[in-house]
């Protein structure tokens, strides 16, 4: 029985629930704006996933509130699946803010789903130490108004707060490719705890920082243009130009070359132009409309 002026906690069907293609969206990206929210991607054959999926209802049932969770069945739901590169089950991400902040695969013991559960609640401001959100959402914005060196150095307070935090580790490797510096951003990525190097927000900078690697040696872009121009069928130049198309922010573009290499010939040097995609697609947030049309692009060439 509750006690007068203690509230009730809500109710399992209120934070937990079975999520599908057309609702992830708003159930789950929407929805983290306001409340961080857990992805459980799982099938029925699954054997871990029948213990892991208690668990997590277990430690989100205990959070009262403070975190939702979604689950999505990968054999109804391959397309949400194959865009966040679910590549094997049990698959867990965290959502705040419309992106996955978080994460890991596999069964594991149920001390580390309780304090995963912790560490997702704290980033949603739902329990003390979620002012190291605030500090890491100031950080992004000072990063997205040009203010990198002020960035880097509110990533790295983070850091010291809380030497695990996935967000901030990938926020001081952008951090420092913004500044150039992608000697000390490659360097802050090898030196990522190994409990968090698979997390979505390293696996992120570890690809955008490819990418500035590859921009730094990008040809002239106009010159890369008239040379695809002149031959359709010289892939290295065609690849070439969509590296430099990327490194010249204009990644729609690049995209669509890639398309294109991959239509005219998907096997060429060891799949390639499949090769930069993804790194494209996991460079960019999962959300982005162009990782969506491009993975959708890319799955109908596939399976056409």
């Amino acid at each position: 029985m509750l006690e007068l002026g203690q509230p009730s906690a809500p109710a399992a069907a209120d934070v937990i629930a079975d999520v599908n293609e057309s609702e992830f969206m708003t159930a789950v990206v929407e929805a983290s704006n306001t409340i961080p929210v857990i992805v459980d991607f799982w099938a029925p054959w699954c054997g871990p996933c029948k213990t892991l999926g208690p668990q997590l209802e277990e430690a989100v049932n205990a959070a009262n509130g403070a975190v939702k969770m979604a689950k999505v069945n990968v054999d109804e739901n391959p397309m949400v699946s194959e865009q966040l590169r679910v590549q094997s089950i049990p698959t867990v991400y965290a959502f705040w803010k419309g992106q996955p902040i978080d994460g890991f695969q596999g069964a594991v013991a149920a001390s580390e789903v309780k304090a995963f559960v912790e560490r997702v609640v704290a980033a949603g401001d739902g329990v003390p130490g979620g002012g190291l959100a605030d500090a890491i959402e100031a950080a992004e914005e000072m990063l997205a108004e040009g203010a990198a060196e002020d960035a880097a150095q509110t990533f790295a307070a983070v850091l010291e707060e809380e030497p695990n935090n996935p967000a901030a580790y990938g926020g001081l490797v952008r951090a420092h490719i913004a500044l150039g510096d992608l000697e000390q951003a490659e360097a802050v990525l090898n030196g990522a705890p190994a409990e968090i190097a698979q997390s979505p927000e390293l696996e992120a900078a570890f690809a955008q920082l490819e990418l500035a690697k590859q921009g730094q040696n990008a040809g002239p872009l106009e010159d890369l243009r008239s040379a695809v121009a002149a031959n359709p069928d010289d892939h290295q130049a065609r690849l070439d130009f969509a590296q430099a198309l990327y490194a010249a922010g204009e990644a729609e573009p690049a995209v669509s070359e890639l398309l294109e290499l991959f239509r005219r010939d998907r096997e060429w040097n060891e799949g390639a132009a499949r090769a930069q995609l993804f790194t494209i697609f996991d460079a960019l947030k999962p959300n982005d409309p162009i990782v969506l049309a491009g993975r959708r692009k890319l799955s109908s060439m596939i399976f056409a």
